[in-house]
């Protein structure tokens, strides 16, 4: 598939539904790459946001945005995914530097790691998502000319239909040590979706394998409606991600990886933006207040 251009799909591509979501975190990297005291570069990202019809006249830059840091989706929450960015590749990387060679992103999006991290030989990403996406993302980066600092390999394909199979089917290695990422994608699934994704991973990880993935703990999501947060994205860009969100309860999935042997920490963004000095803390009625970021491991057999 690499090198292959497929045309704007709308709904199925990058400018309408869940594909939005994807110009909006690639927006956020962009702002956050060209901030004084960034956590994260991704001079990939404001190439998407141009390219795209639907959000072309977003701002990649914090002083291009009204208000600036005092835009509640500009400033507070880009630097929430700026934060997330910086959060989930150092857990990639630390994975890699620790054996596994295969990196799968899940509902990869506009994610460009496989070009700007620092990959150690060997390493193959794949990244799978639909058609519409991978082909959009395919087309601005070949009108860059950029390589690949990894192997990798786009596997066009939906999380509802075989995708386990189509990741078989391009050279995964089920014996060999994984890392395993979704981010930004589960609270789009409905549970039993989730409950499979993660049941699938498991299935395909050998010890020494890692998952990091994001979590809304909310029981009424529409409790947040009145969020800066979500008003703004809606008023600003007409991204009403509520109306994205599946609305059922959500399982469990850290704790069922932890009963199935997994070593696995649950964490706020809160956390990170105390450690890295950066990012969102909390503020009242805050739509972030429910997030988690779980990070789990399978762990080796012990040596006698």
């Amino acid at each position: 598939m690499v090198g292959t251009a497929y045309p704007n799909t709308g709904v199925e591509g990058v400018d309408g539904g869940v594909g939005l979501t994807a110009l909006l975190v690639a927006a956020a990297r962009a702002i956050e790459t060209h901030r004084g005291d960034s956590l994260a570069r991704d001079v990939y990202a404001e190439h998407f946001v141009r390219a795209a019809p639907a959000s072309a006249g977003w701002p990649v830059r914090l002083q291009e945005a009204p208000d600036g840091d005092a835009n509640p989706l500009w400033g507070r929450f880009a630097r929430y995914f700026g934060l997330r960015t910086r959060v989930l590749d150092d857990f990639l990387l630390r994975s890699v530097r620790a054996g596994a060679r295969q990196v799968v992103l899940l509902g990869a999006g506009l994610d460009a790691r496989a070009f700007r991290l620092d990959w150690p030989p060997g390493c193959v990403v794949f990244e799978i998502d639909r058609e519409g996406v991978l082909g959009f993302k395919q087309e601005v980066l070949d009108g860059l000319s950029a390589t690949p600092r990894a192997t990798r390999l786009p596997i066009p394909v939906d999380l509802r239909a075989d995708w386990a199979g189509a990741l078989a089917d391009a050279g995964f290695d089920p014996a060999a040590p994984s890392v395993w990422l979704a981010e930004g994608l589960l609270f789009y699934l409905p549970n039993a979706a989730e409950t499979s994704l993660i049941d699938t991973v498991h299935r395909l990880s050998a010890e020494g394998s890692a998952l990091a993935f994001e979590v809304k703990l909310e029981k009424d999501l529409h409790a947040y409606r009145d969020s800066p947060l979500y008003t703004s994205t809606n008023q600003q860009i007409g991204i009403d991600l509520l109306t994205l969100f599946d609305g059922e309860s959500r399982p469990d999935s850290a704790g069922d990886l932890m009963g199935k042997g997994w070593d696995t920490s649950v964490h706020t963004p809160f956390d990170f933006t105390r450690r890295h000095g950066r990012g969102p803390l909390p503020e009242p009625n805050d739509a972030l207040a429910g997030n988690r970021w779980v990070f789990a491991n399978k762990p080796r057999p012990s040596s006698c």
